[in-house]
């Protein structure tokens, strides 16, 4: 059985997080480095190209002085666990559940969050041993998805990703997601400034 419930401590009281994609080395580590000092703790890289992979281990070592800890995204492949892992992430995200991925990543000691669309898909990860899932697309499911998972499934945290930003991420929080994790939107300088408001 596979154990996820280490997010419950990686992502703190803090209910959103960073994913910086495709931004290459320096980007990513200026918006990352906004994100911490604005209290977004939690950062993901994900892991496309050689450049993403660089990106993370840079990421990783900026991060370990703070006492925090930086994800590998988008892993889809037992090779992209094996980058996560020698890049120095500290866990592994994924846009499906690939039990395969999943239980490789907890192997390497990363805990992973596989993303999930579908009662199926819950129920598989939960089989797994998997509390903590990502909501993906979360804009496309919308917020009722979550009430609506909430009962079969009482015992499982979400994080909602894809679509999200500033203007719609407290609707995902006011309807029980634990964490809002924001992408594309970051492309906006203005979006992590108005995202840190909702840390109160």
């Amino acid at each position: 059985m596979t154990d996820n419930s280490s997010f419950r401590d990686l992502f703190g009281e803090v209910p959103l997080m960073a994913i910086l994609r495709g931004m290459g080395v320096e980007r990513s580590l200026a918006v990352a480095t906004t994100a911490w000092d604005l209290g977004i703790t939690a950062v993901e890289v994900p892991v496309q190209t050689p450049t993403d992979v660089e990106a993370l281990r840079v990421l990783a070592d900026a991060a370990a002085p703070r006492g925090l800890r930086v994800g590998a995204g988008t892993v889809v492949s037992l090779e992209h666990v094996r980058q996560a892992r020698d890049a120095g992430a500290a866990f592994t995200v994924s846009p499906g559940f690939d039990a395969e991925i999943v239980r490789a990543s907890h192997e390497a000691g990363m805990p992973s969050l596989p993303g999930v669309s579908t009662a199926t898909e819950v129920q598989a990860a939960v089989k797994e041993g998997l509390t903590w899932l990502k909501a993906f697309p979360a804009s496309q499911l919308g917020t009722g998805w979550f009430g609506a998972m909430r009962g079969p499934f009482p015992g499982v945290t979400f994080v909602a990703t894809g679509g999200m930003d500033a203007t719609n991420a407290p609707a995902y929080l006011d309807a029980g997601v634990r964490v809002v994790a924001v992408g594309s939107a970051l492309e906006d300088p203005e979006q992590l400034p108005a995202l840190a408001k909702l840390l109160g």
